[in-house]
């Protein structure tokens, strides 16, 4: 399995810590390490399977090991789903959800770029371009920014979003409310692109690490105990098969019952909480007893040895799916532009310590 460098990100949880942190770095950083262990946990295991699941893990396994050879990767991240499926499997949950929500979440898509002057698995992070992330809804970028040289650059449609999410934001006649002393982010407000010096940001996230008690992130020594120690669960739990896809490509679907994997692989980690994020909590015993006693599958899409998507239906584990699908879906490909946008107006970082503050970089 490959490592992006750590300045472009390698360690953390995927989607959710994506749209809570409140630094870019770290959002990178945890985007790439989603897609790895993601891969990882299911592929590197396979190997130790049975002899029938030894070719297709193996094929997958190859298939990760390349994206590591790339100088320039990129992966997008969506939920197939139509809002009415979302919203059936809701549930009674869904009355407190506003259909523009809906909406929103149906229709958004994450997309994370990274260039390398080297193979990322040999990458280190002077060798690294440029990193971007983009999260679009229909209509649109919602939110975008990209690591070059050395600064971070950040653009946000905050009209948009807050139409999208049914929380309309202040217009221009507002903003002309704003205290002189936050004049400085009316570019940001306005959806035009700022820049915020890269180092500092570094510096204030080690800072912010240090007031909550230490960093969230994974080391990579404590990933190799967690892919060690579920290797021999995913290995026994996951059964491999293989089908020809559309345009010559071939799909390898693992598939697992999710309450027994899910217990497997806490049981196994339960030695290793001690090497944990501080406030990282394993489930309980209820919790596990709780998960979905059903099979989930996941499809990963090859084309000429090259994995090119990862598949899950998400509603399969619904209490009553009703019919609806609600698939997660994971592409990759090579990266689009990451260049510096022109134009940009450099921010100081301790102006967003203010109100709008942090919480622009965590979108």
């Amino acid at each position: 399995m490959f490592a992006v460098p750590a300045g472009a990100g390698n360690t953390g949880g995927f989607i959710t810590a994506m749209l809570k942190t409140a630094m870019p770095k770290a959002v990178v950083r945890r985007a790439f390490t989603g897609v790895g262990c993601a891969a990882a946990v299911l592929v590197t295991a396979a190997a130790c399977g049975t002899v029938q699941n030894l070719t297709a893990g193996q094929k997958v396994d190859s298939a990760v090991e390349r994206l590591g050879e790339q100088k320039s990767l990129a992966f997008g991240l969506r939920l197939d789903a139509d809002p009415d499926d979302l919203t059936a499997l809701m549930g009674e949950d869904s009355e407190e959800v506003p259909p523009e929500m809906v909406e929103f979440f149906t229709g958004l898509r994450v997309d994370v770029s990274v260039k390398s002057k080297k193979p990322l698995a040999e990458s280190g992070e002077k060798d690294v371009v440029g990193v971007g992330m983009k999260i679009s809804g229909d209509d649109g970028a919602l939110a975008e920014y990209r690591v070059v040289g050395d600064y971070t650059y950040y653009r946000a449609d905050m009209q948009a979003m807050g139409e999208a999410m049914g929380m309309p934001f202040p217009g221009a006649d507002d903003l002309d409310e704003l205290p002189e002393s936050e004049q400085q982010l009316r570019p940001l407000l306005e959806g035009d692109w700022v820049k915020v010096n890269t180092a500092d940001l570094a510096d204030a996230t080690e800072d912010a690490d240090a007031g909550s008690g230490g960093s969230d992130d994974i080391d990579a020594k404590t990933q190799k105990k967690i892919l060690d120690a579920v290797r021999g669960v995913v290995a026994r739990e996951v059964g491999f098969k293989t089908k020809e896809g559309k345009d010559g490509t071939e799909v390898i679907t693992a598939e697992a019952n999710f309450r027994d994997l899910l217990t497997g692989v806490i049981d196994k980690l339960q030695p290793l909480k001690g090497d944990l994020p501080p406030g990282a909590e394993l489930p309980t015993s209820k919790d596990l007893k709780d998960a979905p006693n059903k099979k989930v599958a996941v499809d990963f899409t090859l084309k000429n040895g090259d994995l090119t998507r990862i598949e899950t239906d998400l509603a399969v584990l619904a209490d009553d799916p009703k019919g609806a699908e609600a698939p997660l879906v994971l592409t990759f490909g090579k990266a689009g532009d990451i260049s510096a946008p022109k134009g940009a107006s450099e921010i100081p970082l301790d102006e967003f310590g203010g109100p709008f503050g942090s919480g622009m970089l965590g979108v």
